[in-house]
């Protein structure tokens, strides 16, 4: 009978255990950040997953003629014009009430942007106002893990050293809708990922934009409305590579901060690295790839580009592989005279996100300006 109670027991504690690991596992709870970091700690990484390059023959910029010229191809590509969206958020309110930020300190008021774009895609934006400012703006840019709340922690770092933030969830994701829309060979479809973006490829019309124009809309009105003595951008994972193309496409932003964000397309070989439609768009990485982007955002009079990688990140772009094109891209910008290009690996956890010692390597950043 004992024997019999200790199996039972046994039992009963694999199943749990069972149970628990799959639960840890799948929605990544504690002590699955534990477990991560213990893992890639231990781990041998010895199969290279990308081969040596000649990094110099595969950036095309070579001074700031070469700069504008890529700037406006790519202007031209994406937006069929010869220029940035001069456009403005279509709705715009004051002082909303969103109980969800009701327990943010330094915050005096929050406003809302609204900008619709084509096949009725819209974006949902917040501007913090913070009580005590610095007259400073960062752009805060979420990644595909979905609503810019899951960035509230970021949100108040900011607030606390009195930043105004104006921040973002990437297309289709957050408050942003999922509209159904007529397609002239496929029918009526419910566009939710950014994978289905490409069917809405065409001559006059390149799906891409969905990315950038509403920040771009959002800094036409805050210029125009505020007097903001610097601009800078943060964004995680898909943010990150948001960020980058921003700030490569227009110079109004100073400083700007990638973090997980992308790496080059000869350190992609691992799948979880390649990602979504947007991260391996042909046409638009023909016309200026990673490289030639990294130098665009960091080019300019006072101006920096600044990516952060984690280290035991379980989503993609971890490791040290950026060593492989850190130095040609600080020689080239170097090279041109203005600007500056830095990277900094995270240690301190084996997460996807903006860790604590990110947001220090940030401000450290900004007040060295």
């Amino acid at each position: 009978m004992r024997k019999k109670n200790i199996a039972i027991i046994l039992t009963v504690l694999f199943a749990i255990a069972f149970i628990s690991g799959i639960i840890v596992s799948t929605y990544e709870i504690f002590p699955h950040p534990i477990l991560k970091f213990i893992e890639h700690a231990f781990t041998n990484d010895t199969d290279v997953l990308y081969y040596q390059n000649d990094v110099n023959s595969l950036i095309h910029i070579n001074n700031e003629s070469s700069i504008t010229k890529t700037r406006n191809d790519l202007i031209e590509f994406i937006w069929k014009q010869s220029m940035l969206p001069k456009n403005f958020p279509e709705h715009i309110e004051n002082n909303i009430i969103d109980e969800r930020y009701n327990d943010l300190q330094n915050l005096e008021s929050i406003d809302k942007f609204v900008i619709n774009m084509n096949y009725d895609i819209d974006s949902v934006s917040y501007l913090f106002n913070p009580t005590n400012s610095t007259n400073e703006l960062i752009i805060y840019h979420q990644g595909h893990k979905g609503d810019f709340i899951q960035g509230k922690e970021t949100i108040q770092y900011f607030l606390d050293n009195n930043y105004s933030v104006l921040t973002f969830s990437m297309p289709l994701l957050g408050m942003n809708n999922q509209p159904i829309i007529e397609h002239s060979e496929f029918g009526k479809i419910k566009i939710q990922s950014h994978n289905q973006l490409e069917l809405l490829e065409n001559e006059n019309f390149s799906p891409i934009r969905l990315f950038f124009e509403p920040v771009i809309a959002s800094l036409n009105y805050i210029e125009y409305q505020y007097d903001f003595n610097y601009i800078h951008m943060v964004g995680i994972s898909g943010g990150g590579w948001t960020t980058t193309l921003i700030a490569a496409l227009d110079d109004r932003i100073d400083n700007s901060f990638s973090v997980a964000g992308s790496y080059p397309m000869f350190l992609r070989s691992d799948p979880k690295n390649f990602g979504d439609y947007e991260q391996h768009h042909l046409e638009l990485y023909q016309l200026a790839n990673y490289l030639d982007l990294y130098v665009m955002a960091s080019y300019g009079e006072n101006r920096k580009f600044v990516q952060i990688f984690n280290k035991s990140d379980p989503c993609c772009f971890d490791g040290d592989a950026f060593l492989e094109y850190e130095k040609h891209v600080q020689q080239t910008v170097y090279g041109l005279g203005k600007g500056s290009f830095e990277i900094y690996l995270d240690e301190t956890h084996a997460e996807h996100i903006i860790s604590n010692n990110a947001l220090e390597i940030i401000d450290n950043e900004l007040t060295r300006n």
